[in-house]
């Protein structure tokens, strides 16, 4: 990835053994087969808080947007939930969308054919890490070159069927692993570098 001055895109998700994102539709984030005790949430709000921007696809935008602005400021929620529901809605976020034109919580929004390739180019413009949310939204940018990391919570249970970390890829594409750690409940995480990765070239 070289030494330039870029930002990195890091897909980072909740995901079972067999890299199931969702067992029903539209669970997003919410199944019950994750085990997020106090510890694996601080974590998320460690991470999330160092990133620099957030990229989210609209389905995952809009389970965001409908929870955690009023989490924010919620007082029957636990310390570490208002917490990230405050770097959520607070976080520079662009959300990728062919549907809406407008949102709230610091976002702009990203539409059309060539949204990829304007990440791309925001990706050049930018530093540290940027979160990718959305299964779709990071196959896009894996086919593309252009996904830089994986960030996996992986929580102790095989689903069997439902929605997969990545949309069909017709070749394999080979990870260095660069971090890993354990939390509560045998959740693990696991940070992989993408080998083969596009350099951001110039600014345009």
């Amino acid at each position: 990835m070289g030494d330039s001055v870029s930002g990195r895109f890091v897909y980072w998700m909740n995901v079972s053994v067999d890299l199931r994102i969702e067992r029903a539709p539209g669970e997003q984030g919410g199944g019950d087969w994750m085990r997020i005790g106090e510890s694996l949430h601080r974590e998320f709000n460690a991470r999330a808080r160092a990133m620099s921007l957030m990229i989210e696809g609209r389905t995952i935008y809009e389970t965001m947007e409908a929870f955690w602005p009023g989490a924010r400021d919620d007082e029957s929620l636990p310390d570490f939930m208002r917490e990230y529901g405050e770097i959520w809605t607070s976080m520079p976020k662009v959300l990728v969308s062919r549907t809406r034109d407008s949102a709230g919580h610091n976002t702009r929004v990203i539409g059309g054919d060539d949204a990829i390739e304007q990440l791309g180019r925001l990706r050049a413009q930018s530093d540290g890490d940027i979160g990718v949310g959305g299964a779709t939204l990071a196959t896009g940018l894996l086919r593309a070159g252009l996904l830089d990391e994986l960030l996996l919570f992986t929580h102790p249970v095989v689903l069997g069927t439902g929605r997969p970390l990545f949309d069909a890829h017709d070749e394999p594409v080979e990870l260095d692993l660069i971090e890993q750690a354990s939390f509560d409940q045998g959740v693990t995480m696991h940070r992989y570098a993408v080998r083969g990765v596009r350099s951001p070239g110039p600014v345009a």
